[in-house]
């Protein structure tokens, strides 16, 4: 059948069982928004308040489905404002296609109107990115860029299409076709390989499992659990990692790196194994590098053929889907026994509990009640900074794709936006944003969009008027000047949330933020609740004043 440019976007969009696209139109991309309109019954577009918040919203879609995440923007600015939105994913392994619409072919290269060369900008922050020059290559264009984006280790695709090229007279000859499936790569899962691993844990005495997001993306947390119990080891993670091994579990010691629980970082430093599964071994893990891990052999598995002996030197790696490493090696990994080992680390996580400050409201003591009234069963995105901490360290997640946040760049702005992708992709999910008021002046204004959407999703501001993490760093290491920090300047947050249509509550003590959240978690409509805590409230919560974390719990 003959379709323009626009249909076959759709049609192609359809055929990948794409049902939710998050966007924000304009003049070069208003042939598809056209198309777009014809079949709202079928695929539902969310309007966000800024195309970053689309970029966002598709991220957080993606990561708490499993499912690729659709978003689109115009040329010229509209391009531009998704790029923070696509590094975010980039740097996380988020699988998004972002299809923005160029001026016409005759006008590129000359400075036009909008125009923007936004395959250029994007090349370094995308697994791939296209600009489709002819209607004839689009179907085969979008479909190949669906598989790159979900395939090996997944990532961003970015599709630019000249107007002309979705003009409705443009057309060309469609073929439906059933979407192309994505094996999982293992083609480098030898018995070499799997033997190789299994001589260095039968050797091992003291093993440490290190669990990234990789563990995540690839599905394998039932896996995981397994090879957990066939080890006999204890299990720390990354802040991307978090769900992959419940953090209920008596194996668990918590996060590893300078935000990470001191159980974690003593037990890989007394390790003589540590097998790392699907983390590239960040900066903020390691630290200093030669110092890291320095009596362990270290076994890495990981999809990427990059991430082995970059940033670690590895003794043995397996390089391939981590689902399929963990499934072979299940199969041939006999039953290790290092009770006193596990022993020897669970008294170590006994003796430095995570701790909640026992008087006033703190951000711990917020996501901990968080925690507690919702029984561990919600999706938590977050912004970046103390509160991002907090949310990491106090939250037991008990699945994969609960914790949804900007590990990698780091985006200030990022939660608000990944929550309206959750909920959308989610619904009847609780989704949780837990931000810092730093991080919600950036983009507040997607309050307005889960209003209008009607997603009741809830957005927790720990509010300290202050950048926390930046100015715990002034503290640090700066003599306490406070450049360009305080944001003490009388913003009423409750009220912004009202003006955007949704509940606004502002609380100052444990009680009020108990009975606030119970309010909120009841009702149909976005709630803000605005946490005022102290300026000076750290990341350093195992060694703060106040009641261990499980005896916390244990109140109920």
């Amino acid at each position: 059948m003959l379709l323009n440019g626009s249909e076959i976007i759709i049609e192609c969009l359809k055929e990948q069982g794409v049902d939710t696209v998050f966007g924000y139109p304009g003049g070069a991309i208003l042939n598809l928004y056209d198309e777009l309109y014809k079949h709202k019954d079928e695929i539902h577009h969310v309007l966000t308040s800024h195309e970053q918040g689309a970029a966002h919203a598709a991220d957080g879609y993606a990561r708490s489905t499993g499912k690729v995440g659709v978003c689109l923007a115009t040329s010229g600015p509209g391009a531009t404002n998704l790029v923070t939105g696509i590094a975010t994913a980039h740097m996380d392994s988020v699988p998004i296609i972002a299809i923005t619409c160029n001026v016409a072919l005759p006008l590129l290269g000359k400075d036009s109107f909008q125009e923007i060369d936004i395959a250029g900008i994007t090349m370094p922050i995308t697994k791939h990115n296209f600009i489709v020059k002819d209607v004839r290559d689009l179907a085969e264009t979008i479909r190949r860029a669906f598989v790159i984006a979900k395939s090996g280790r997944p990532g961003p695709v970015l599709i630019d299409v000249p107007k002309d090229v979705t003009a409705p007279n443009n057309k060309c000859e469609y073929m439906p076709m059933k979407p192309i499936p994505v094996g999982r790569v293992k083609k480098n899962i030898t018995p070499e390989a799997l033997e190789g691993a299994v001589s260095l844990i039968k050797k091992s005495k003291k093993p440490v499992i290190f669990v990234g997001g990789g563990v995540v993306l690839s599905g394998a947390a039932k896996e995981l659990k397994k090879f957990v119990d066939l080890v006999d080891a204890p299990v720390c993670d990354t802040l991307m990692g978090k769900g992959a091994f419940s953090g209920t579990d008596e194996r668990y010691t918590g996060m590893l790196g300078m935000h990470g629980c001191k159980a974690s970082n003593l037990s890989v430093s007394e390790c003589d194994l540590l097998i790392a599964i699907g983390t590239r071994f960040s900066d903020r893990v390691l630290g200093n590098p030669d110092k890291f891990a320095k009596n362990a052999k270290v076994l890495q598995f990981d999809v990427d053929p990059a991430e082995i002996n970059k940033n670690i030197i590895t003794d043995h790696a397996i390089i391939g889907d981590v689902k399929e490493t963990l499934s072979r090696l299940n199969k041939i990994l006999e039953q290790q026994n290092h009770e006193k080992w596990v022993a020897q680390v669970k008294e170590l996580s006994d003796k430095n509990p995570l701790k909640i400050p026992s008087e006033g409201l703190s951000g711990q003591f917020v996501v901990a009640e968080t925690y507690r009234q919702t029984k561990g069963e919600a999706i938590i995105t977050t912004e970046v900074g103390q509160h991002q901490m907090w949310a990491a360290q106090f939250y037991k997640y008990k699945k994969p794709r609960q914790l949804l946040t900007s590990g990698g760049l780091g985006t200030m702005g990022y939660g608000l936006g990944a929550a309206i992708g959750a909920a959308t992709g989610n619904p009847g999910k609780r989704v949780i944003n837990i931000a810092g008021d730093g991080c919600f002046r950036m983009n507040m204004n997607e309050m307005a969009t889960a209003s209008r959407e009607k997603l009741p999703i809830i957005e927790i501001v720990i509010n300290n008027h202050v950048l926390g993490m930046v100015r715990q760093w002034q503290t640090i290491f700066y003599e306490k000047r406070y450049s360009a920090t305080v944001l003490d300047d009388g913003v009423d947050y409750v009220k912004l949330a009202e003006a955007m249509g949704a509940t606004g509550i502002r609380v100052t003590s444990q009680e009020e933020f108990k009975s606030a959240l119970k309010e909120a978690l009841v009702s149909e409509k976005p709630v803000l609740i605005d946490c005022i805590i102290d300026s000076d409230d750290k990341v350093w919560p195992m060694v703060a004043p106040g009641a261990p974390i499980n005896e916390f719990f244990k109140e109920d």
